[in-house]
Parts: C-alpha cells; structure tokens; sequence
C-alpha cells in the first residue's frame, strides 16, 4: 500500500512554475526516493535521474564542466540526484547548470549540514528547502477494525513511524530496526571525520535515549563519557542535523523565575530509539512509557507542520520551583501549552493557571492517546 506523504503536493506545485532548485532532506530509509519516483508519475517533464552514492555520478557533478552537464543532461527537464550531499562542489554544479540551463532540479541528502555546507551560499537565492521525516501520524490511514489510529499507539511508540515497519510482519520489524541504526550509524554518522570517538557518540546516544524528556546537561554528559563538553556539543549538534535527535530549549519571556538555558533532547523516530537500547518490549512492562508517547507527541506536533509547508516554535517550560509544562507551541502570536499523559489524567492545574495567567495570549491542553487525533491531525 502506497501512503501519499503530504509534501508531495507541495513539491509538485513548485516543479510546475518556473524552474528552481528543489532540496530535499530527511534521514535515511524515511521515504525520500518513494516520493520522487511518485512525483514522476505525476509530471509530464523529462527527467533524468542520478544517485551521489555512485562513484561516476561523483566523477560527473564533482566538477563544474558546463559542456560535460549539456551532454549528458540533454533535452531532459528535470535533473534529480538522490544522496547529493556524497558529491564534492556538488552547489558549484548545480548553480552552474541551474544558470546556465533553466531546468528544474531536485537535489535530496540524509545530511542535512553536509548538503546545505556545499549547496548553501552558490545557491542562494534560486532554492527552495523540504524536509520528509518518517511517516507522521496523519499520514496513516485508518484500517479497520480500528477507528482511530489512537489505538495503534503501542504500536507506533515500540517500533516508531519508519515506512518499511509498515509492510514487516511484527517479528521482522526489530531486526529491520537494528539494522537501520546499524547502517545509519556507521555508514554516515560516524563516517565524518569530526567525529573521531565513534564509540562516545554510540554512548552518548544510548544516555539521551535513557533520559528522554529530561532536561540534559552537557556537562553531566561530559563527565559519564569522559570527553570535553566541546566534544560532546559537536556530537549533539551532529546528530541533530543527521535527523537522529531534535533539540527543545525552555521557554522564557524573561521572567525570573522561569529556566530558559537547558536543553531536552527528543528522538526523531521511537523505533530508532528502543532499537538502540535493545528494549522493544510491550509497554505494560516497561517504566518508560509515559517518556515514550511524550517524545513521540512532541515530535509529530513538529511533523504536523514541517510536513504541511507551516511554521511554529517549539519549547518546554519549568521554573525554579519545579512548575513544568512538556511543550510549548508558539504560532501566529498564539502559545499553546501541552502536557502529555499515556494514562487519562487532569494535568497540574496549579502549573496551567501560573503559565495562563503569566501569558494572557496562552491556552492549556492535556494530550492522552484519546486525544490524539486532534492534536497530530
């Protein structure tokens, strides 16, 4: 079954204007050849298609050759090359032929700063950025028996949202997740010559995936790995942009009380996450449930408007009395707070009526799974 993701509409629209440079990021295994093959069954353009991960694509576009581009490009209108971030001055190229040719081209990398490092400043001005996660919520359709994807949650929350879990019988979906933090790991994370302690990134995520919707300590990390704090910044900030973890800093409008400079980290993808602490087991025996659906909320919130074209600021608040709120959503001049609850419940009602009263343009919501269609959709 082929699940439409919701960009596509939007990536179509700008294919069907006037020529520009399209780039295309997400973690690996999330959809992102799925959707251009889809794409080109929507397009009447001619279309030749390229990967980075091939040593003669490398050969072709790692230099700016104008002739060698009109050759081998021809008539064609549309230029796509999947895992372009592999291609050395692939930006040069790709202006080059983009100034020179007026085609429309399609540029997608699993390396976020690696292909924007090489494509940013030649390409400023004629690029627009889409960014595909894995499946989100909303995306899913409903099947019966069930009404409401609400009641696939353990589900989501043990083997997460990648879209090859989808078609894998429950037995195969652990190891397809083990596999993908294995290759995705050692194949491109710790590929990079930044990183050069690959077993303390492997450590560092294991800790984040032990604590997750605490805040973290960079500090704290450093000491438990015994590396620099530098070391360990560099680290989050890299597997931030590699689509493994996303980054929530508190909320402050600069009220004293209120905590603003810690940081909690969330993973991209929940499956990804229980395969890298090996625990895949049913949620009526694990202690971490209640973490669990509080990142998967806080990351398909996140999806719900990256996937639409929407833009929103993300945040937790607490203050130096322990009043904490999991997220805070800020959009069009509205915050919106939530707390997260995998059991019904009312929510702190004393910490809701101080984040209210303090923001007089606020509401407060509580999210259980009852409620998730609402909140995700």
């Amino acid at each position: 079954m082929i699940i439409e993701r919701s960009i596509l509409n939007y990536i179509q629209k700008e294919i069907e204007t006037e020529p520009k440079i399209l780039l295309l990021y997400g973690p690996r295994q999330a959809g992102k050849t799925t959707l251009l093959q889809e794409l080109l069954g929507r397009t009447n353009l001619s279309v030749i298609q390229f990967t980075g991960d091939d040593l003669r694509t490398q050969e072709i576009f790692g230099r700016a050759d104008l002739d060698k581009f009109k050759a081998i490009i021809g008539a064609n209108r549309l230029l796509i090359i999947d895992e372009a971030q592999r291609i050395e001055n692939i930006g040069l190229s790709l202006k080059l032929i983009f100034d020179q040719m007026r085609i429309h081209i399609i540029a997608s990398g699993s390396a976020s700063f690696d292909l924007a490092n090489k494509v940013n400043e030649p390409l400023t001005g004629r690029s627009s950025t889409f960014t595909l996660y894995p499946f989100s919520y909303d995306e899913i359709p409903t099947v019966p028996p069930y009404a409401s994807n609400s009641e696939r949650m353990e589900e989501f929350l043990r083997f997460g949202m990648y879209p090859r879990v989808f078609s894998l019988p429950e037995n195969e979906k652990e190891n397809y997740l083990y596999e993908l933090v294995n290759n995705y790991l050692y194949r491109d994370i710790l590929s990079f010559e930044q990183v050069r302690k690959p077993k303390k990134v492997l450590d560092l995520l294991a800790l984040l995936a032990l604590q997750i919707g605490s805040e973290v300590s960079t500090t704290e990390l450093a000491s438990h790995l015994s590396i620099s704090k530098i070391s360990v910044e560099k680290y989050l900030d890299l597997l931030e942009k590699m689509f493994v973890i996303v980054n929530l800093r508190g909320f402050s409008r600069n009220l004293r009380k209120e905590v603003s400079k810690s940081s909690k980290y969330y993973f991209v993808d929940m499956g990804f996450r229980n395969a890298l602490i090996r625990n895949f087991n049913p949620l009526n025996l694990r202690a971490d449930s209640g973490a669990m659906f509080e990142n998967f909320a806080v990351i398909e919130r996140m999806k719900k408007y990256l996937h639409k074209r929407q833009f929103a600021n993300f945040y937790f608040w607490r203050t130096y009395d322990q009043k904490e709120i999991d997220l805070i959503e800020e959009r069009q001049g509205e915050l919106k707070a939530f707390e997260f609850k995998w059991k019904d419940g009312q929510g702190n009602q004393k910490t809701a009526s101080e984040f209210t009263q303090s923001y007089t343009n606020s509401s407060y919501h509580v999210i259980s799974p009852a409620f998730f269609d609402e909140f995700a959709k």
